[in-house]
């Protein structure tokens, strides 16, 4: 059905390279579960801790700065940006007062962008080759906790990988299934770390 993951139940019966190609898929659940399990195999690392929306504060100062996928901290990118959009698919989320638009406006505002922050779920939702395609002449952050570390996206223009590594995968997964919810730096000292890796 829709928005099901196809033979869920037995998905601990297959193996990583064949949970990867459920990435292909345009079911995003089971897209998610493909990028899931590729990341579940690389060993990431930084050239520096640190989060990528920190990364893209410092590198953005007097720029024009496009957001792709609603991040926190937006209040915090207004004052620093000579220019700051956010581009979101989720048109619930859309909000033009704020300088909130819809992911269709991409071929308008991205050209013209210094630096893009994209969302890793890109990846997912099959958006990346356009976004870091439109993101040739920025500095683009690719960020957000599926982003995969792999130096391989560095040859599709992304300048900066900013992902998490996991620390304490028991301790992480006991607060996952007492409903962790969104990635809270407080509640996970410890637990992982924010990491970037540079071109």
């Amino acid at each position: 059905g829709r928005g099901e993951i196809r033979e869920v139940g037995k998905l601990e019966e297959k193996s990583v390279g064949e949970l990867a190609e459920l990435l292909k898929s345009w079911n995003l659940l089971e897209a998610s579960v493909g990028l899931a399990s590729i990341n579940s195999i690389i060993d990431p690392k930084g050239d520096r801790e640190g989060s990528g929306l920190d990364l893209a504060l410092e590198v953005g100062k007097g720029k024009r700065i496009v957001m792709i996928g609603k991040f926190p901290r937006i209040e915090e990118f207004k004052k620093v940006a000579r220019e700051f959009v956010v581009l979101e698919i989720n048109p619930y989320l859309v909000d033009p007062s704020n300088e909130v638009y819809l992911s269709t406006a991409s071929e308008y505002f991205i050209p013209n962008a210094d630096v893009v922050i994209i969302t890793a779920s890109a990846i997912i939702n099959k958006s990346i080759d356009r976004l870091l395609e439109l993101s040739r002449n920025a500095y683009t952050i690719l960020v957000g906790p599926s982003t995969p570390m792999l130096d391989t996206l560095f040859e599709f223009g992304v300048d900066a990988l900013a992902g998490i590594k996991v620390n304490n995968a028991q301790r992480l997964m006991k607060k996952i299934r007492q409903g962790l919810g969104m990635i809270d730096p407080k509640k996970l000292e410890g637990d992982l770390s924010f990491i970037i890796k540079f071109r």
